[in-house]
């Protein structure tokens, strides 16, 4: 026993020696990530590894239940977004299996799913990153979520062969250190959501997990209350209150892919009862038209007031951040309807824009090639 908890806190303390970055083991990596197309869900623990307990139900069961409904939530509103659970029943996966899964789907987003344990009058959700563990609690949670690798079959012994030489870490901070400001922004969101909810926010933390050292992508790991404090236990096995988290999960899901594509999908998802998004696919050859509202030097948030709540999209040009909302193919005429429209709302300037494609080009020859 001693052994292992050695190796535990020796891959803990390797993991974290340097700042928070994400390197993993796959070379397969996107930098230039351009939209949110896979995400991998990870609930924790599962079959013979329960996790930590609670008095009537453990982690596995819980990150299960939560980690299912997001995965629904996803479908429902982007169809085309690939929803990958490394576990949808209470089997065991691997530690290393489950950031391979994300890493062989070339996914996005990685999203794993725990719940904590500590004294009974602890309480609030986290959400970590790869990085610095900066309080021995933070290192324990770490060591505690590692510790699945001696229910593993060879006991944990692949582990102790990872690379992580100074030059291998240097290596792979240097290729994945973009994910890393993803990553917490990500995280950022989800506290800021489970906030909302009315739950204790303990912050965005980092420590040495495993799972998260694996993967190749944006990837957080989430513990969503105390299974050990008797309120957190209660609130945590209610479906309606695991429905609940998942949809703060869903959310900040929502403002993340926003975020990477450029397009205010929060806007279009005001309740439940709102119907499926249509995402669309550009045709490089076709022409589109739509309406610019906004120019600015700086960057804008999609969802600023100054749009009113309008569904906005952004583009640069000129060193611009250029703002425009509606997107019509092959039909100027609806998009000076919408012009009028825009106008009449207060943005005086409206005016329309064409694109080929992806494209600016002039509107004059727009409109000249859309009627061919």
């Amino acid at each position: 026993m001693v052994k292992r908890i050695q190796l535990i806190t020796i891959i803990s303390i390797c993991l974290t020696v340097f700042s928070v970055q994400g390197f993993g083991q796959n070379n397969d990596v996107n930098p230039n990530m351009v939209g949110i197309n896979t995400i991998v869900i990870d609930p924790g623990h599962g079959g013979k590894d329960p996790g930590c307990h609670g008095v009537n139900t453990n982690e596995k069961a819980v990150a299960l239940a939560i980690g299912l409904k997001l995965g629904e939530y996803i479908k429902k509103q982007f169809p085309k977004v690939n929803v990958i659970y490394t576990r949808s029943t209470d089997v065991f996966i691997e530690l290393d299996e489950r950031a391979q899964i994300a890493n062989r789907n070339h996914a996005d987003l990685f999203i794993c799913i725990h719940a904590n344990s500590a004294a009974p009058e602890a309480y609030g959700v986290e959400t970590y990153v790869l990085g610095l563990h900066r309080t021995e609690a933070q290192q324990k949670v770490a060591e505690r979520e590692n510790s699945t690798i001696y229910l593993e079959d060879d006991n944990g012994e692949k582990y102790k062969n990872f690379d992580i030489s100074p030059d291998a870490i240097i290596a792979r901070q240097l290729q994945l250190n973009i994910f890393l400001d993803q990553s917490i922004n990500f995280a950022d969101n989800i506290q800021k959501y489970f906030n909302q909810l009315g739950r204790h926010d303990r912050g965005v933390k980092q420590a040495g997990f495993l799972v998260l050292y694996k993967t190749t992508m944006p990837s957080v790991l989430i513990e969503t209350g105390f299974l050990t404090n008797v309120q957190e236990e209660r609130f945590l096995k209610d479906p309606e209150q695991q429905a609940k988290m998942a949809n703060a999960i869903f959310k900040a899901f929502v403002d993340f892919k926003s975020q990477i594509e450029g397009v205010n999908y929060q806007a279009q998802i005001q309740s439940d009862n709102k119907p499926v998004i249509e995402e669309k696919t550009l045709d490089s050859n076709a022409i589109y038209f739509k309406v610019q509202i906004e120019t600015s030097s700086s960057a804008v948030s999609l969802t600023d007031p100054r749009f009113k709540n309008n569904l906005v999209s952004e583009y640069q040009q000129d060193k611009l951040y250029k703002y425009t909302v509606g997107n019509y193919k092959n039909d100027y005429s609806a998009a000076n309807d919408l012009k009028n429209k825009m106008r009449k709302e207060g943005f005086n300037f409206a005016f329309v824009v064409a694109f080929q494609g992806s494209e600016r080009i002039s509107l004059e020859k727009a409109i000249k090639l859309a009627t061919k």
